[in-house]
Order: structure tokens, then C-alpha cells, then sequence
């Protein structure tokens, strides 16, 4: 009970990251920008248990129109801090940041029980890294020193900043920030915090907003710069000495098929000095622009001793999107000669790439011996019935007996499906069983202007679903013990 605990916790710590970074993504877009997620995994919550991938250390994210790297911090209340070690370079606050990157600061909230029930605000700020080194240089920041174990032994920098606790007008800036509510009570902020001196960010007249930040030591802001770079500005860096850098040029390279690039990138995949996850973002822009030599690179590491790199190999493949790249995936997990976790991170791609071609591979993974393919195989189909519900069905009509299961779990996380196409797969005792279930599952709320066409049609599946539906909506339905 307390492993799974355990799990639940890591999960949500995983969630509110993954979806404070989706929601900064979603704002610099809207900005006009053209963000990537640079740090792989940063914007979704998936965890390899048995292979662990140590990746390069960069930000979440990386601007390709102006060349800007940002750090997503999700808060649950915000807060400017970093954990921070004083002991370990690599785990200080700022490692492997540059002056030119920024941190954005989003603040998620729970909306439900479980681990990744999380929402972002729409609010999202931002503070560079200059200002912020600036500002632990010049002592205008508060150290807290770590109270046990549990926080890892990490100290935090906190750099004292006042913030609006809901929205309102700025009316008076003085000796505090005063600002009247929607409510017409009138809010203030102190100037001064942690016998630090705070600087104004905001103006009379300002609209503010909950969680803004009015009041700091450093600079927030609701936008980062505009200025341009192309693909000279990439090509430059993928000859950098920095590891990060060369990184995140080879993986922002795909946005400029350009000769030059092409020839820069072909010359990276020959260089037996670079690193692999160098080598497989060259690849990765390389079979984006359709050119064989990133196919076969890839093929190469699929090959490799280390299954790290056969995973971040299949990750990368999920990646790409292509007819070829789905090929491939489909190939990997229906090879017994692959290692089990690798054919699931397979399936997992396949379920990212939304390819309908994968279907029968996903389909005819339901068959495998290990239970995580089949589970992989199962999300990665459910993720297909966003486009996919009325040739999922089909694949059901005509599916084996091992194969139902997983396809009728898929089904019941459509949106589109009518009783009127569940009720004909209705042919069989095995077919009724899982048509109970995915009708069942899909609540009374769904079909119950029509659920008299399947008492008449057949008594024995109406009986299952409705006793189904008794069970879903009683209180006793999903009581834990702990």
C-alpha cells in the first residue's frame, strides 16, 4: 500500500510539471512564437519504470523563432524559488542555464482525485535568468535551509516578490501597492519582504490579476522578446562546445530545410566524437525532411547494447510522424526479439503518432505474453479513437478472442460511437460480454434515451449494462481502503 502511495505521489509531482509546461507552451504560441519541447518528457506523464534514460540537462523548451530556452516551473502556490544545492554544481538552481534563458512560472490547481487531475491558471510569467543571477549577486535573495530528508537535504533561493491574491484595479503605489477588488475592497502590498526592498511592476490603473506578481526583486513579465534568429543562428550552435547547445540545435534544425543545414547535418551524423542524443536529433531532422541516411541512423541505434538507447531511439521515432517512422514502431512491437519495455514504448509512439495504419500492428499486440504490451497497446488505441472509433469497431468485429479485451477497453474512452454500432456486434457470447462492458462503461448519461432499442434487441446484455450502471453510480462504487 505504501509503494502504490509512493507512485501516486511521484505521479502528481510529474502531472502538475507536465501540465504547467503544456500551459506555457500553449501561452508562447498565442504569443506568436514557435516553441518545442527541448526537454523530452517535460510536457507529458509518462514513466519507463525498468529502463531509466539519463537525458542531456536542458529547459522545457526552446523558442526556434527567436532562439530563447524556458524553464516551465509549475506551482502549486506560487512562489519565485529554486531548490538549490551548495554542495553539487549540477544541482545548483541555475545549472546549465544561460543569461539569454527564462523561467516560467505557472500555477496549477486540483480539480479532482486523481494524481492527474491538475489545472493551470491561464496567468504565466516570466523572469530571465540574468535578473535573477543578478539579483542572488547583488544578496537581494532569501536562503532556506532544508527541514529533512523527505526534501532531499536540497536548500531554496527564494527571491521575495508581493502578489495579487485576486483580481482588481492598482490604485496607489507608495509606501505599498494598493489595489481595489472586483468586491471593492481595497488590497495592499508590502514594499518590503524578507528585509528585502521590492520594486513595483505595476502602474496606477494596472489591472491585476490572482497570483501576479506586482511587486519583487527581479522583473516579471507577461511576454519574453521578439527578436529573430534563423537557421545560421542553430547552424552556429551545433558546433558549440556546450553539450545542451549542439542538442538543441540539432533538434531546432528541423525547421529550416535548407541545403546548408542538410550538409551540417549529414557532417554530424559522421562525427564518431558526438554524442548519441546529438546524433539522434540530427537523425530525427533528417528523416523529417525525408532523407534516408536519418532512417538508417536510427535503425543503427535500435541495434545498440544500451536499451536506454533503444528507447530513446523508439521515443524519437514517436516523435517524427511519418508513414516510415510509424513503419517502424509498428515493426518494433511485433518483434519478440526486442526487449518487452521497448516493444511497449513502441506502442506508447504509436498512440502519440495518430496514425491510422498502426491499427492492426496495436490490434494484433493484444496477443503478446507480456502484460505491459497489452496495456501500452490498449492506451495507444484509446488515443486512436480521437480519429479513429468507426475502423476501431471494425477491427472488433472480426478481432480474436485475446484481441476483444483490449479493443473494447479502447472503445469505451470514444466520444462518437452510437448504441445503434454496438448493438450489431452483437453476434457472439464473447462480442455481447465486451459491448455490455463498453456500453457499461460509457454511463447512463450516454444512451439512456436509447437503451429500450437493446432491451428489445437483446434482454441479456440491457440486464448487464443497467446492473452496471447501478453499480458505477452507488456510493460504494470506487471506495478505497486506505
Amino acid at each position: 500500500m505504501a509503494s502504490f502511495k509512493t507512485d501516486e505521489s511521484f505521479l502528481e509531482k510529474i502531472s502538475i510539471g507536465a501540465i504547467g509546461t503544456q500551459q506555457v507552451f500553449s501561452i508562447l504560441r498565442q504569443l506568436g512564437h514557435q516553441p518545442i519541447e527541448l526537454e523530452r518528457g517535460s510536457m507529458n506523464y509518462k514513466i519507463w519504470k525498468k529502463i531509466k534514460i539519463k537525458r542531456i540537462r536542458v529547459p522545457d523548451i526552446l523558442c526556434v523563432d527567436n532562439g530563447i530556452r524556458i524553464e516551465s516551473r509549475a506551482k502549486t502556490n506560487l512562489e519565485i524559488s529554486m531548490s538549490h544545492s551548495t554542495s553539487d554544481p549540477e544541482r545548483g538552481w541555475d545549472f546549465g542555464m544561460k543569461d539569454s534563458d527564462y523561467v516560467a512560472l505557472v500555477v496549477c490547481e486540483k480539480f479532482g482525485e486523481e494524481p492527474i487531475d491538475w489545472k493551470a491558471d491561464n496567468l504565466v510569467q516570466f523572469i530571465s535568468i540574468k535578473e535573477l543571477r543578478e539579483a542572488e549577486k547583488q544578496n537581494q535573495v532569501v536562503f532556506i535551509k532544508p527541514k529533512g530528508a523527505q526534501e532531499g537535504f536540497e536548500a531554496r533561493i527564494n527571491w521575495p516578490a508581493g502578489l495579487a491574491s485576486t483580481q482588481g484595479k492598482v490604485t496607489e503605489i507608495g509606501n505599498t501597492i494598493k489595489y481595489k477588488t472586483i468586491g471593492g475592497r481595497t488590497n495592499f502590498i508590502r514594499l518590503t519582504k524578507g528585509g528585502k526592498t521590492l520594486t513595483p511592476l505595476v502602474k496606477v490603473g494596472d489591472t491585476v490579476f490572482p497570483n501576479q506578481i506586482l511587486a519583487s526583486v527581479v522583473k516579471a513579465q507577461q511576454t519574453i522578446p521578439t527578436s529573430k534568429v534563423n537557421a545560421d543562428f542553430f547552424l552556429a550552435n551545433l558546433s558549440n562546445l556546450t553539450l545542451s547547445e549542439r542538442y538543441a540545435a540539432a533538434k531546432a534544425l528541423s525547421y529550416f530545410n535548407e541545403k546548408k543545414v542538410v550538409t551540417a547535418l549529414l557532417a554530424k551524423l559522421a562525427d564518431n566524437e558526438e554524442h548519441i542524443y546529438v546524433k539522434l536529433e540530427a537523425a530525427a531532422s533528417l528523416s523529417r525532411f525525408g532523407i534516408d541516411d536519418g532512417y538508417n541512423f536510427i535503425k543503427n541505434c535500435l541495434k545498440d547494447s544500451y536499451l536506454q538507447n533503444v528507447l530513446e531511439s523508439v521515443i524519437v521515432l514517436a516523435e517524427i510522424k511519418t508513414d516510415i517512422a510509424c513503419k517502424m514502431l509498428c515493426d518494433i512491437l511485433l518483434d519478440e526479439n526486442f526487449d518487452a519495455e521497448i516493444r511497449a514504448g513502441a506502442a506508447w509512439g504509436l498512440g502519440e503518432q495518430q496514425n491510422k495504419s498502426a491499427l492492426n500492428a496495436v490490434v494484433t499486440s493484444f496477443n503478446s505474453v507480456d502484460e505491459n504490451i497489452k496495456i501500452e497497446a490498449a492506451r495507444a488505441l484509446a488515443k486512436l479513437t480521437k480519429h479513429f472509433s468507426n475502423d476501431i469497431l471494425k477491427t472488433f468485429e472480426k478481432a480474436a478472442p485475446m484481441e476483444k479485451p483490449g479493443i473494447a477497453w479502447a472503445l469505451t474512452k470514444s466520444t462518437t460511437l452510437n448504441l445503434d454500432q454496438l448493438v450489431s456486434n452483437l453476434k457472439d457470447l464473447d462480442s455481447r460480454h465486451w459491448v455490455s462492458f463498453i456500453i457499461g462503461s460509457h454511463g447512463e448519461e450516454r444512451y439512456i434515451a436509447e437503451i429500450e432499442k437493446l432491451k428489445n434487441k437483446d434482454p441479456e446484455v440491457y440486464f448487464a449494462v443497467t446492473l452496471l450502471w447501478k453499480i458505477m453510480t452507488s456510493w460504494i462504487h470506487d471506495i478505497k481502503e486506505y
